[in-house]
């Protein structure tokens, strides 16, 4: 269901105030997943064009604790021309469940000229691959 995965181990400084994980940390999961995904599809090779986030979610099912260990997933759920969606999940060992899912949208960027570029072939091809 979801081709990329990393295991991570929850820290006692992921933890806030109320006892359980901050949500911020969920974000930064996310984001671990996320670059394992564009390592996988060989998003950050060179051409000048790379990805940028336009914009992610969060839903929180249920609240993570110290100790665990999570693993964090992703998968591309939607491809355009310019842009692709990617939906990540934070399954809790401890908990044995889905803690939260969300969503963040990647636009192709030209770093170069600093602008909006289209989804690069080899990059759209390896998504389908992934899928």
């Amino acid at each position: 269901m979801y081709p990329v995965h990393v295991p991570l181990t929850v820290q006692w400084g992921d933890m806030d105030a109320y006892q359980h994980v901050n949500n911020v940390v969920y974000f930064r999961w996310f984001e671990t997943a996320r670059m394992a995904l564009f390592r996988a599809i060989d998003f950050t090779s060179g051409t000048g064009t790379g990805p940028i986030l336009h914009s992610t979610t969060c839903r929180y099912r249920a609240p993570v604790y110290f100790p665990d260990d999570v693993v964090t997933a992703a998968r591309v759920i939607d491809v355009g021309d310019d842009r692709f969606t990617v939906e990540m999940a934070v399954y809790s060992a401890r908990e044995q469940g889905i803690a939260a899912v969300g969503s963040a949208v990647i636009v192709a960027y030209d770093y170069v000229n600093k602008t909006k570029a289209t989804l690069p072939t080899p990059v759209r091809a390896a998504i389908a691959a992934l899928r």
